[in-house]
C-alpha cells in the first residue's frame, strides 16, 4: 500500500510512519496542503493522512482540491482538534475518516478494514490467463 502523510510537524510524520511502517510499502510525506496535491498527482497513493492546521494550505482545503481532481482519493484527517465544525467541514471536503492524533492506532484499523480482501498477485493473474 502507498501512503501520503501530510503534517507540518516532522515529529508527527515520523510517529505516523512508525505506526504504519508494516502496512505500507511506500510512504511519501510533506508538510503542507499545497505540496500534498502535487505529491498525490505524482504518486497516486491509496491513502492520504492529512493534518488540518498547516501554514500555506490547510488540510480541509487540500482535501477538497485533491477530491476535486481525484474523486476516488481516500483521505483521513488526522488532527488534534476534536471539533464538530472542523469534522463537518472535513467530511464536506471529501474526507472519509476523521482521527484524533491521540488515537493514531485507529488509522491501522481503518486501513485494514478498507483493504481489498482479494488482492491478485501477478503470478495468480498469469496462471488464470493460461
Amino acid at each position: 500500500m502507498k501512503l501520503l502523510i501530510v503534517d507540518d510537524s516532522e515529529a508527527i510524520r515520523r510517529t505516523i510512519k512508525s505506526v504504519l511502517a508494516d502496512m505500507a510499502h511506500e510512504i511519501y510525506e510533506c508538510s503542507d496542503g499545497e505540496q500534498a496535491l502535487a505529491l498525490y498527482s505524482r504518486h497516486r497513493p491509496e491513502w492520504v493522512l492529512m493534518d488540518i492546521k498547516m501554514n500555506q494550505v490547510n488540510g480541509i482545503t487540500a482535501t477538497g482540491q485533491i477530491k476535486q481532481l481525484f474523486p476516488d482519493a481516500k483521505i483521513v484527517i488526522v488532527t488534534n482538534y476534536d471539533d464538530s465544525h472542523l469534522r463537518q467541514a472535513a467530511y464536506r471536503a471529501g474526507a472519509c475518516h476523521y482521527v484524533l492524533k491521540r488515537n493514531l492506532f485507529d488509522i491501522c484499523q481503518i486501513l485494514i478494514a478498507n483493504e481489498d480482501p482479494t488482492p491478485v498477485s501477478p503470478l495468480s493473474k498469469e496462471n488464470h490467463e493460461r
